[in-house]
């Protein structure tokens, strides 16, 4: 816990910023003061030292901090050099890759970029470990311009991308680089094993799934797809993680069992499921996640091989501590997050509720296990996927008990047709039979999302109620594990600090208005919140202003319920504050309103410098739906006389608050 504080601290606040000597000067002191036979002080260092590990590591991991960073070398017209390091999935008008800049003219540098290359220029296929050598012109990444929506730049800040490039096929050569990478290589594998597996004509569909089970190419799923696996709780399947890894050491461990017969068998055994391990995380694509997975799984590999108490729970903590100290910034990776969560979940729960029914029959004691599984990872995962996706599959369990049970024969024989389709020497009726089992999946998959009476969907879940639910859980287990009087006051004690906080939150929540412009390119959207209700006043299309993200995100997240209204007034009256909207009619000579906030939208043709001398209004607002040329033009008239200017597309939304 002291270490994830400590990256938490560094990340957010930066409470280090004394250069690298000064950390290593640090460790030292802190591992000279334990020599001192202290009790209560070595305890207290003992703390400090994990905490400090949390915050050097992501000072450490933090690329900015490097004299060699390409921000402090790179200038207009410089030639530079881009190291593609992850294809990452393209958007309707860019392909998207993650690149090093690892040299500005003569100087090596290091740091990462997002580069966008346009799919109009895009004719010369780029993989990992392709070097491109251009003049850049670097752009900062735009954050969210509404409230509550996915932040992308705070996303790729977390990815140690702070920047953006544009490139057409014009302005970059390839420049000829012997240096691969591991990644590189397993990049050039995954390529060849997609293009040997095109030529049996399995389905798309069929074919994205296969790619993503044993690939870890998730690129070519359609979106329908992936939302069906999503509603139906089997998005999971679909990302090589912890399930599948966790299901390959389970086949190993059971065909590698009879070595423990031998001398030093069970070494041999366990030396081999790790190197198998990391043959498949090869193949995989040696993603950030399959490393976690695999990383994860080797710890508890080794640890099963100890075959002591508790040794399962300590190999998980030990593989958690190894990767956050060497990647801390997996931390804010949702997948980390989940994966380990519902690994705790399942190691910790699992065998406590299967305990509660012993099955007579074999077959529904399997059945029984299964279910058990997926209830106690369903119970570590649950609020954080609450917070995250403001969704619940009911019908996970059945999804689950069907899917994961055939998932270990999906894997290998999925491993056995990529090796014969790379040798040619795969039949055509066995390729056309693991379509029909991956098409089945699917087809179960998207008849388990159709079932909309048990998805339920828009829950609102802020990041402090997570963390009382969270200690509720953990008080539960803590009483379910052993139930002791004082236990129970516990969870009771818990359960009473929920109900309290659901209470003020609704009561906050009931006390709150809001004056919000919300931003939207050639379009003007107003929210109007009174408590729990928020009225739009917009002008676009009826059926579109309902599916619109920066309303439906606000919605979920304050649990509010949305009216819409097609029309705008000229006046908004938001406690003691008036504004006046001024459309392309160009209209503001309404009566006494001076002193007040004035909205620009739909361009209107005025004399602004004229309007601010007959109102002299507080504050003048531009939306998403004026030109750039005008707002740009009202911005260098406000900035002239002095009269505060907001232009929501690149402040955000403009919000007044009571």
């Amino acid at each position: 816990m002291l270490v994830i504080l400590g990256i938490l601290c560094q990340f957010y606040f930066k409470v280090w910023q004394f250069g690298f000597l000064k950390i290593g000067l640090l460790f030292l002191t802190l591992l000279l003061f334990l020599l001192i036979k202290h009790r209560v002080l070595n305890t207290l260092i003992s703390f400090f030292l994990f905490y400090f590990i949390g915050v050097s590591s992501v000072y450490i991991n933090n690329d900015l901090n490097y004299d060699n960073h390409y921000s402090n070398h790179i200038e207009a017209h410089q030639l530079t050099f881009l190291k593609i390091s992850k294809v990452l999935k393209p958007n309707r008008y860019y392909k998207k890759f993650e690149a090093e800049v690892i040299q500005v003219d003569s100087t090596k540098t290091r740091g990462k970029i997002l580069l966008n290359i346009s799919n109009s220029d895009y004719t010369k296929i780029l993989n990992v470990d392709a070097v491109l050598v251009s003049k850049l012109e670097i752009q900062s990444i735009s954050k969210s311009l509404n409230p509550y929506q996915f932040n992308y730049k705070t996303y790729l800040e977390k990815q140690r991308i702070q920047e953006q490039i544009y490139l057409k096929e014009q302005d970059y050569l390839i420049h000829q680089s012997s240096q691969n990478t591991l990644i590189g290589y397993s990049d050039r594998f995954r390529n060849k094993v997609e293009k040997a597996l095109k030529k049996y004509n399995f389905k798309a569909n069929d074919l994205a799934v296969i790619n993503a089970l044993l690939l870890g190419k998730r690129v070519n799923i359609s979106k329908d797809l992936l939302e069906d696996y999503a509603n139906a709780g089997a998005i999971h399947i679909l990302a090589v993680s912890g399930l599948h890894v966790g299901i390959i050491l389970l086949i190993l461990s059971f065909l590698l069992k009879p070595l423990e017969q031998i001398r030093n068998g069970k070494i041999i055994k366990t030396v081999l499921i790790v190197i198998f391990l990391w043959v498949f995380a090869f193949i995989a694509g040696l993603s950030a996640s399959v490393i976690r997975a695999v990383t994860m799984f080797t710890f508890l590999a080794i640890g099963l091989f100890f075959n002591r108490k508790n040794i399962v729970l300590f190999s998980l903590i030990s593989s958690l501590f190894f990767l956050l100290v060497f990647k801390p910034l997996f931390l804010f990776d949702v997948g980390f997050q989940m994966s380990y969560l519902a690994v705790f979940g399942i190691v910790i729960l699992q065998p406590k509720i299967y305990k509660l029914w012993k099955p007579r029959y074999m077959i529904i004691d399997k059945f029984w296990q299964l279910t058990t599984v997926s209830l106690a990872a369903q119970v570590g995962v649950l609020p954080l996927s609450l917070y995250y996706f403001h969704q619940f599959p009911g019908l996970f369990i059945l999804s689950n008990l069907i899917i994961v049970p055939v998932l270990g024969f999906i894997l290998i024989g999925g491993i056995l047709i990529i090796t014969l389709a790379l040798s040619n020497s795969l039949p055509q009726v066995l390729a056309k039979f693991y379509g029909k089992i991956i098409s089945l999946m699917n087809n179960f998959v998207s008849w388990i999302a159709k079932q909309e009476d048990f998805l339920f969907t828009e829950i609102s879940l802020s990041l402090s109620m997570m963390f009382i639910i969270y200690l509720v859980i953990i008080f539960w287990i803590y009483f379910f594990l052993n139930r002791k009087p004082r236990r129970l006051i516990y969870l009771l004690i818990s359960i009473i600090v929920l109900q309290g906080f659901v209470l003020y939150e609704e009561h906050q929540k009931r006390n709150k208005d809001e004056f919000i412009v919300f931003h939207k390119s050639r379009n003007t959207i107003i929210g109007e919140r009174r408590g729990a209700s928020l009225s739009i006043h917009h002008d676009l299309d009826s059926t579109f202003i309902n599916q619109l993200n920066a309303i439906t995100a606000y919605q979920v997240n304050q649990n509010v319920k949305v009216n819409t209204v097609e029309n705008i007034p000229y006046i908004f009256t938001f406690r003691n504050q008036n504004v006046l909207v001024v459309d392309s009619l160009g209209v503001y000579r309404i009566g006494d309103f001076k002193n007040q906030i004035i909205l620009l939208k739909q361009s209107p043709k005025i004399n602004l410098e004229r309007l601010i001398k007959e109102l002299s209004p507080k504050q003048i607002i531009a939306d998403g739906s004026n030109y750039k040329s005008y707002v740009k033009r009202w911005k260098a008239t406000s900035e002239k006389l002095n009269i505060p200017f907001y232009d929501t597309s690149i402040n955000g939304a403009f919000i007044l608050k009571n």
